[in-house]
């Protein structure tokens, strides 16, 4: 048994408005969500935690966060889908809703008559049940998988207060990103995207290793994905960046009917190549948000082709 260690009370780098800064506090969550329990261990620190390497209990985490912090009845998703951490996609949420505030006074716009679009929503409908519950925002999830569609399909009627609320569109032309998934005179004040990361499958497989084997101390050959993840989550042809170039070009031609466009980047190398490309679209405001998570740093890229002053500060 190792020393305890003294920990932070609150994570470093989160949003101020996000419900998630302070340590899990596994007690109230099992409250909330009782099958939880037999998830949960005392790690090599003597801390309450739960096996991170499991997918099982990292789902049965998620689950009970969404029950105890907004109140989702019924939460699942297929085996080998994706299984995001609730803490970093309310990070998301709470700073784009930031973005908001410019053309509003400072104030974060609130309630239904915000329409948010979110690409690539996947099987979990993580960002449209954040976004609703701290904000009152309706949402439409478009994604290119009929079996993820399904599944938030579920989600929503398992959950009254998602219901119209919540909407989900299949995209299917899977090398377009907003043709065939914004109808005629539809406009959002945001879309959101947390894109594939990865280039193809092996580097897919090779960044968990990876990812794992420091985690572990040690090196893993077969690593199993505790988050998860389909490939069309994990990988694309030319990854995050070509995704992002695409979402890019294509925001051109819908420039009246989104407010911001904003896309996740993990890497920051890659943020010459689409500060060129947004260059190239003549967008009118372009904004990086940081993000950082624990050892984890990502960031925002919004954009828009209004006009903003810079405002008052955020209330």
């Amino acid at each position: 048994m190792l020393k305890k260690k003294e920990l932070p009370k609150e994570k470093p780098g989160l949003h101020p408005r996000n419900l998630h800064r302070e340590r899990y506090d596994f007690g109230a969550l099992v409250q909330s969500c009782p099958d939880l329990a037999a998830f949960v261990i005392q790690n090599p620190y003597q801390d309450t935690s739960i096996d991170f390497f499991n997918p099982d209990a990292v789902k049965m985490l998620n689950r009970a966060l969404l029950k105890h912090y907004y109140d989702v009845e019924s939460w699942d998703i297929p085996p080998g889908y994706l299984c995001p951490p609730v803490p970093g996609r309310a990070d998301y949420v709470h700073h784009a809703a930031d973005l908001l505030v410019m053309g509003n006074g400072g104030i974060i716009p609130r309630g239904e008559k915000i329409h948010c679009l979110d690409i690539g929503v996947g099987a979990n409908c993580i960002y449209p049940i954040i976004g609703n519950k701290a904000y009152g925002w309706s949402f439409v999830g478009s994604d290119i998988d009929p079996v993820a569609i399904d599944n938030v399909q579920k989600i929503i009627r398992a959950n009254p207060s998602l219901k119209c609320m919540v909407e989900v569109r299949l995209q299917k032309t899977k090398s377009a990103i907003f043709n065939g998934i914004l109808q005629p005179d539809e406009h959002f004040d945001l879309a959101i995207c947390n894109p594939p990361f990865h280039t193809s499958a092996e580097e897919a497989r090779s960044g968990s290793q990876q990812k794992l084997s420091n985690l572990k101390g040690k090196k893993i050959k077969n690593p199993t994905l505790n988050f998860g993840g389909r490939n069309n989550e994990l990988w694309c042809p030319g990854g995050e960046v070509q995704f992002a170039k695409q979402m890019i070009s294509e925001s051109k031609q819908f420039a009246g009917s989104i407010t911001w466009f904003s896309i996740l980047i993990s890497k920051s190398e890659h943020l010459t190549a689409l500060y060129h490309a947004l260059k190239l679209v003549e967008a009118s405001e372009i904004r990086t948000i940081p993000m950082a998570q624990g050892n984890k740093i990502s960031r925002i890229v919004a954009w828009s082709f209004q006009h903003f002053s810079a405002g008052p500060k955020v209330k």
